[in-house]
Parts: structure tokens; C-alpha cells; sequence
């Protein structure tokens, strides 16, 4: 499949650097892709492309050349997306976040920023006002958002369980 890939994207990048593309030959390309490609992705920018190339042989208006190769350029860009490499571990577990850093997203507060007890202390009032059992939230949430202040006010206090 990857060198099917590559041979679409060379043929592709080919007709859309001629001065004149050989939009018949553009149509049958894409319409090749559109039968035989086995990704979904590629195979709706194909077939949403295949009526404007088509449209296009033999035919001197601006607007449908210049909508040609706006199609023409989508079904470039996802064969590309999927012909890039990959770099970095497959399949990897998101990194754990630390107690702290939970805290913080729980107050809504950016996790790379240095705090003052004043900052936490108003987003804690922030997110109390919607939280708040009296205000429609549930108990449980309110608890676990004075606990995230608390870790962040004190966080030599609480060491992980």
C-alpha cells in the first residue's frame, strides 16, 4: 500500500506543477484512488474531487481550473498525511499527569506557570461559585476542589498515597 501511496503522490505533485495539468489524466488518477485506496479519508477526497476534475477537461474557465486544483491540492494533502512518516513510540499511554498538575486543571489554572496563594485562592472562589451543592453541584465535586487547592497551597503536606 505504501508504494501505492508514494506513486499517487508523485503522479499527483507531477500534474499539479505542469503549467497546463491534464485535467483527463488528473480524473482518471483520482478516480483510481477513489476505487482502490483503502483509506476512508482518501477515498471521500477522491470522490469528492473526481466531478470537478472532470468538469474541467476541455473546458477554459477560470473558476473550474482554479477549483481543480483546490481539489486536486486536498487529495495531495491526505495522501501526504498518510505517506509522512510516524516518529515517536506507537500506541503510547498518554503521559501521567501529577497530583499537582491534576489539581491545577481541576482550579483551571495553566500548568506551567509559577502561582501565589492570592491566584489560587480566586480561582478556587472562581470554580466555587458553579460548584457549590447549594448551586446545583454535587457534593463530591466541591470536595475535591478545596482538596485541589489545598494541594496546591500546601503541597508538602500531601505526599502521594
Amino acid at each position: 500500500m505504501m508504494e501505492r501511496l508514494d506513486s499517487w503522490k508523485l503522479a499527483i505533485e507531477r500534474l499539479r506543477s505542469a503549467h497546463v495539468p491534464d485535467w483527463a489524466e488528473a480524473a482518471r488518477l483520482v478516480a483510481e484512488i477513489a476505487r482502490m485506496s483503502s483509506d476512508v479519508t482518501l477515498r471521500q477526497a477522491a470522490e469528492q474531487a473526481l466531478p470537478v476534475l472532470r468538469q474541467a477537461v476541455d473546458n477554459d474557465d477560470h473558476s473550474v481550473t482554479l477549483a481543480a486544483q483546490r481539489r486536486l491540492g486536498v487529495v495531495l494533502e491526505v495522501v501526504h498525511d498518510l505517506s509522512a512518516p510516524r516518529f515517536g513510540r506507537r500506541n503510547a499511554m498518554p503521559k501521567q499527569m501529577s497530583r499537582e498538575d491534576r489539581a491545577r486543571k481541576v482550579l483551571g489554572l495553566p500548568l506551567a506557570v509559577q502561582l501565589t496563594c492570592e491566584d489560587i485562592n480566586q480561582a478556587y472562589r472562581r470554580a466555587a461559585k458553579g460548584m457549590h451543592p447549594d448551586r446545583g453541584g454535587s457534593a463530591q465535586g466541591f470536595i475535591d476542589l478545596a482538596a485541589a487547592r489545598d494541594l496546591l497551597i500546601h503541597p508538602g503536606a500531601h505526599k502521594d498515597a
